[in-house]
């Protein structure tokens, strides 16, 4: 596991109250959707256009995030079809008042490239 963030920061944000879970732990639905969204910002880069996201695999959650986190995206393309994009990506936190860099959450991302109308569509070359 590497010590620093892998691939290119999509996305920032700071935890908040209002998205935690029962237990006062951020909610993991929020995280993934986070993720979702830094994830997209390759995948419309690469694309030059619309995507949609079609599976998230291998999601792990390592440890949780709190309340006052920084939370940063960070993605890499990890392969590309013909209309279709696999990105990894991770969750990494810098928690206060320490300014500790810590990994929390990893998955992937599947996304394709769409129209106007939502149909797949062929990726651009690069």
């Amino acid at each position: 596991m590497s010590e620093e963030p892998n691939g290119t920061l999509c996305l920032q944000t700071i935890a908040m109250p209002a998205d935690t879970n029962a237990n006062g732990d951020i909610f993991g639905g929020w995280l993934m959707a986070q993720m979702d969204l830094g994830a997209s910002v390759l995948a419309r880069t690469r694309s030059r256009g619309r995507v949609a996201t079609v599976a998230v695999e291998a999601m792990t959650f390592m440890k949780p995030v709190h309340v006052g986190d920084l939370v940063t995206i960070w993605g890499k393309m990890h392969m590309e079809g013909r209309t279709s994009m696999q990105i990894s990506v991770e969750v990494w936190v810098t928690r206060q008042p320490e300014g500790r860099l810590i990994r929390m959450t990893e998955a992937r991302f599947v996304f394709v490239a769409v129209d106007e109308a939502g149909e797949k569509r062929a990726l651009p070359p690069d």
